[in-house]
């Protein structure tokens, strides 16, 4: 493509995700359009491609990342076709924003990987958009900066007001602490050892047989203590609350406020979000501009991302795994990884 060019973008999957993602390229995004659209309901994607001038609808999603008009793919789907779709968009070299989770299981996002690795290029990018949230980042350059001294604590709060019926308690681990799995990793720039699952009495709203709340417990690699509160069907708001304790003090993000710190006063707000579309979305913008913007600039690079990538899209399967399994037994579980120094290109060989 050429440096005038708006980037042309697939979007496959156009539910709630893919057709917000949709409307932010169409009217936020600069640098790129929507050119095809994809969907197992072919209707809904026809009646979204109608309301987006030079939009077209693909019926299948393999013919839509082949397509030559197409210059990079921006995943929505459901999680078990990402690991064919995302086989596909490397076969073909298109540059790919994957929404979460990289694939379902830990082996086969492993394998998605590894053929990545094999092209000596990375083009797969990761959507999670919490790294791009600003109130996120000002807390991991104040971690960084040291002026809370070596972090000690992390505690996390992921609360939603409901979940839809198919939500079952694994999906708890896989779709909602997965995030916090994410955000463990990027502020203390390490890996999760092992997982314990704790099930407190359930809450009588929640659909029967789902075993919410749910608290985890991280052990990091350097012994760092992470306890995250998962709570799906409170019935009041979407909270995200994130708090580091140093050795030099303390501060927390999601009061809707700004970030607070124990040496200065802060104010409580009264108000909470009510959607994670409504809290997170500044980040989506901010996330989607920096990934077009990479893509642009990569067919001159050759770099394609500007975030997560497939590593850390793995990695999070790989502790969601360890999550589930003690879910099932209630033991702490190690967390089974491969060193990612076992995965090479081939210049690396």
């Amino acid at each position: 493509m050429t440096a005038s060019r708006n980037l042309r973008i697939a979007v496959l999957g156009v539910g709630m995700m893919g057709a917000d993602h949709v409307t932010r390229i169409t009217s936020t995004i600069s640098g790129a359009r929507v050119a095809v659209v994809n969907d197992y309901v072919v209707e809904k994607a026809a009646r979204l491609a109608a309301t987006i001038p030079g939009c077209r609808v693909v019926e299948d999603p393999l013919d839509a990342i082949a397509d030559p008009d197409v210059d990079a793919v921006l995943l929505a789907t459901p999680g078990p076709a990402h690991e064919k779709q995302l086989l596909a968009c490397l076969e073909h070299g298109k540059p790919v924003m994957c929404e979460k989770p990289l694939t379902t299981d830990v082996a086969t996002s492993l394998e998605v990987v590894a053929r990545e690795a094999e092209l000596g290029t990375k083009l797969i990018q990761v959507g999670f958009m919490r790294r791009f949230d600003p109130e996120y980042r000002q807390l991991a350059a104040l971690l960084h900066s040291g002026q809370l001294g070596r972090p000690l604590l992390l505690h996390c709060i992921h609360r939603n007001v409901s979940v839809p019926p198919h939500f079952d308690s694994a999906m708890i681990v896989k779709d909602s602490l997965v995030h916090e799995v994410d955000v463990t990793r990027f502020l203390l720039n390490e890996e999760i050892s092992s997982v314990q699952i704790i099930t407190p009495r359930p809450n009588p709203r929640a659909p029967e047989g789902l075993r919410d709340p749910q608290i985890a417990l991280f052990t990091t690699t350097s012994g760092m203590h992470v306890d995250v509160e998962v709570f799906v069907t409170t019935g009041v708001a979407y909270e995200v609350r994130t708090e580091v304790v140093g050795e030099s003090g303390s501060a927390m993000i999601g009061l809707d406020v700004g970030l607070i710190r124990t040496s200065t006063p802060g104010i409580r707000s009264g108000r909470i979000t009510r959607t994670f579309t409504e809290r997170f979305g500044q980040a989506y913008d901010i996330e989607i501009q920096r990934w077009v913007d990479a893509v642009r600039s990569g067919f001159r690079t050759g770099n394609y991302i500007d975030g997560p990538d497939a590593w850390d899209g793995y990695a999070a399967a790989a502790v969601c795994a360890a999550g589930v399994e003690s879910l099932e037994t209630g033991e702490r579980v190690t967390v089974e990884m491969v060193q990612r120094s076992s995965i090479r290109s081939p210049d690396d060989r």
